[in-house]
């Protein structure tokens, strides 16, 4: 009889294009994970993968029993929470995706005191600042900011908050304060690197009007979290959601400029790929992460 935990193991084989990948999320050894594929192929009687001393790719027959593995894991895994549900227990595998910054600076420690509320929760989080096609991702919930473009999904709003242009004390006593957005064509500005497109247009607003100024630096990142510790170390200017430098404004690390002239809002959404994934889990992270959230804010506004 195939084992639970064999299908567990070739279906993260599978997601992550590596045994010894699989392996480290499983708290498991490569040769435990090699073992379990071997005993998976032999009750199959077929081989699932096509191995190479550099890669592991799924052969026909892999891809397509991977498609019939993830149903049955996530069958299972919705059979244990109804379970614990009906006993009032939260429980089963909730997958989380994320971006860097918001999740190791913020979200990972919330998450902690989240999951000691509800001990029989597992947490799955990927941390990635690509734009995530969630319906392909094989996650529960993204947490991002602005609202999904697909009209399929289930998304509700977390927080409210603003961006800002802010920087180490260091930084301002060496260099001063721009006066004027237009000022910051002067300064090393710390540029994010999306979808391979530097963000080097920063918007503003001074009443009515809008200012759009191009900026450049000699740091640009494609990691958000880089682009912050940057920003915390000195090297330039940071144009920032106020949530993810929320605990670096509290302590002193960073402060803001130009704070006479607004800055776009922005929101973060909770996203589901469907109602399937409106677990009374993800309900019950969204009312928390809604009063963290606003907690964190009203200690910096």
């Amino acid at each position: 009889m195939t084992s639970i935990n064999d299908l567990t193991v070739f279906h993260q084989t599978a997601l992550h294009g590596s045994l010894t990948a699989a392996a480290r999320e499983l708290d498991i050894t490569p040769a435990a994970a090699s073992a379990a594929i071997k005993r998976l192929e032999q009750s199959l009687d077929t081989a699932l993968f096509v191995r190479s001393t550099r890669s592991l790719r799924l052969t026909g027959e892999g891809e397509s029993f991977l498609q019939h593995c993830r149903a049955a894991l996530n069958a299972l895994d919705t059979g244990r929470r109804e379970l614990l549900a009906k006993k009032g227990e939260i429980g089963g595998t909730l997958r989380i995706s994320a971006s860097s910054d918001f999740g190791r600076n913020l979200l990972m420690p919330w998450l902690d005191e989240f999951q000691t509320q509800h001990p029989n929760l597992v947490l799955r989080l990927e941390l990635t600042d690509r734009v995530a096609d969630i319906n392909r991702e094989n996650v529960d919930i993204a947490l991002r900011y602005g609202a999904p473009p697909d009209s399929n999904h289930v998304a509700f709003n977390i927080v409210r908050t603003r961006r800002i242009i802010c920087g180490s004390p260091a930084y301002f006593e060496r260099y001063g304060d721009p006066l004027t957005p237009e000022d910051l064509q002067n300064h090393n500005c710390l540029l994010y690197l999306v979808d391979e497109r530097a963000y080097d247009q920063w918007g503003f607003h001074d009443g009515e009007r809008r200012i759009t100024v191009n900026v450049n630096g000699d740091r640009i990142s494609n990691d958000a979290e880089a682009v912050h510790r940057w920003a915390v170390a000195g090297v330039g200017l940071a144009n920032k959601s106020m949530l993810d430098m929320c605990q670096d404004l509290l302590h002193g690390r960073v402060r803001t400029t130009l704070t006479q002239y607004a800055c776009a809002e922005i929101s973060m959404y909770l996203i589901c790929p469907g109602k399937k994934q409106v677990t009374p889990a993800a309900l019950l992270l969204r009312d928390f992460l809604r009063e963290k959230c606003a907690a964190a804010l009203a200690a910096v506004e």
